[in-house]
C-alpha cells in the first residue's frame, strides 16, 4: 500500500453523503481477499463491498444462498485488514437477518468480530423493520432492491431486469422509500431500467448504486472478477477493464514449462551456501567436493511458502 493511502483516514458514511451531495459519483467494487482489497484500496476505491457473491466467484458455490456467515466474515475481515481508506460493506447472507434480533446479533459481528463499517441487506418494504432495527442499534446500513439474488427463486429463478411494468416500478420506488425511511445510507438498484433508477434517484435523499441500471444512479458497483476478466461469464451490464484470465493461463504456462524445462529456478532465483562450509557439514575433503553438483550463484530468497 502506499505511503499515501496510509496517511489517509478511513471513509464514513457522511463523507459519502457529501460525495453525492456535491455531485460526485461513487464508485463500488466488490473485494473478497486482502491483497485484492489493498490494491482497490491503493486506486481510491470509496467503497468496496464483500458481496454474498463471494460464494459463486470465490468459493465454487452453485448460489450466493449457500454462503453462510462463517464464510462472511473471513472474507469481511480479511478485506478490512488491506484498507485503511475505503469504507467496507458486509453483505449480510441468506437468512440472517429474518428477524431484527437475528439481524442485529449477525450484524454486530460484522462491525466487531470483522471490523466492517457497514452492512448491506436485501429487500424493500418487507426488510425495512429490519433496517430500522439495525439503524437504531447504531449500524450503518446499505440496502439492495431491484434483483435480488437472495431471492432468486422468488423472482422466478432466472436473473431478468426488475421494474418493466408499471405495478413492478411502482412497487419497487415503494421499496426504496421504504428503506430510506427506515434509515439506510444508501441503496443498490439491480437490474433496473435506466428511467426507473433514474427516478428512483430523483425522488431519493440517500445515494443511490446501480448495477445494470443504467448511468443515472449516484454511483456504480460492479463485481471484480468481471471487470478484471476472469469470470467465466460475463453479464451484459459489465465492462471488462483487463483480461487477467488470459494474463494468469500464459504465467501459469510458462511457469509449469520452465520447471519441466528445468530453467527455472535459474541463478537469479538460487541461493548458495559457501562451499568450505557445506565441505565441512558433509566432511567431505576437495578430491570429493569436484563429484558433487556445483549450484550457480544467486541471491537469497526473501519469501516463504
Amino acid at each position: 500500500m502506499s505511503s499515501s493511502t496510509k496517511d489517509v483516514r478511513r471513509l464514513t458514511v457522511a463523507d459519502l453523503a457529501k460525495m453525492r451531495a456535491d455531485g460526485q459519483r461513487i464508485a463500488m467494487l466488490t473485494a473478497y481477499d486482502f491483497p485484492t482489497a489493498r490494491l482497490l484500496d491503493e486506486a481510491g476505491i470509496p467503497i468496496l463491498l464483500v458481496g454474498d457473491s463471494v460464494g459463486t466467484n470465490m468459493l465454487g458455490y452453485d448460489s450466493e444462498s449457500r454462503v453462510t456467515m462463517a464464510d462472511m466474515l473471513h472474507h469481511v475481515a480479511a478485506v478490512v485488514r488491506g484498507t485503511s481508506h475505503a469504507l467496507v460493506v458486509a453483505d449480510m447472507p441468506f437468512l440472517s437477518y429474518a428477524t431484527p434480533d437475528e439481524a442485529i446479533e449477525n450484524a454486530g459481528r460484522f462491525i466487531q468480530e470483522a471490523g466492517a463499517q457497514a452492512v448491506k441487506v436485501e429487500g424493500g418494504v418487507r426488510t425495512a423493520r429490519v433496517v430500522e432495527a439495525l439503524t437504531r442499534a447504531g449500524i450503518a446500513v446499505m440496502g439492495h432492491i431491484g434483483w435480488t439474488p437472495q431471492a432468486k427463486e422468488a423472482l422466478g429463478g432466472k436473473v431478468r431486469v426488475q421494474g418493466k411494468t408499471a405495478d413492478r416500478a411502482r412497487s419497487l420506488l415503494a421499496d426504496a422509500l421504504a428503506i430510506q425511511e427506515a434509515g439506510a445510507f444508501s441503496i443498490v438498484l439491480e437490474l433496473l431500467p435506466e428511467q426507473l433508477a433514474g427516478a428512483i434517484t430523483e425522488r431519493l435523499r440517500i445515494a443511490t448504486i446501480g448495477i445494470g441500471a443504467g448511468p443515472l444512479c449516484s454511483g456504480q458497483v460492479q463485481i471484480i472478477t468481471d471487470i478484471l476478466g476472469t469470470a467465466d461469464w460475463q453479464p451484459k451490464h459489465a465492462r471488462t477493464y483487463a483480461n487477467l484470465r488470459a494474463t494468469i493461463l500464459d504465467a501459469a504456462t510458462r511457469y509449469a514449462a520452465d520447471v519441466a524445462a528445468g530453467t527455472f529456478p535459474g541463478p537469479a532465483e538460487t541461493v548458495r551456501i559457501d562451499d568450505a562450509v557445506l565441505d565441512e557439514v558433509l566432511g567431505r575433503s576437495d578430491q570429493d567436493r569436484g563429484s558433487s553438483p556445483a549450484a550457480a550463484g544467486g541471491i537469497p530468497l526473501d519469501r516463504d511458502l
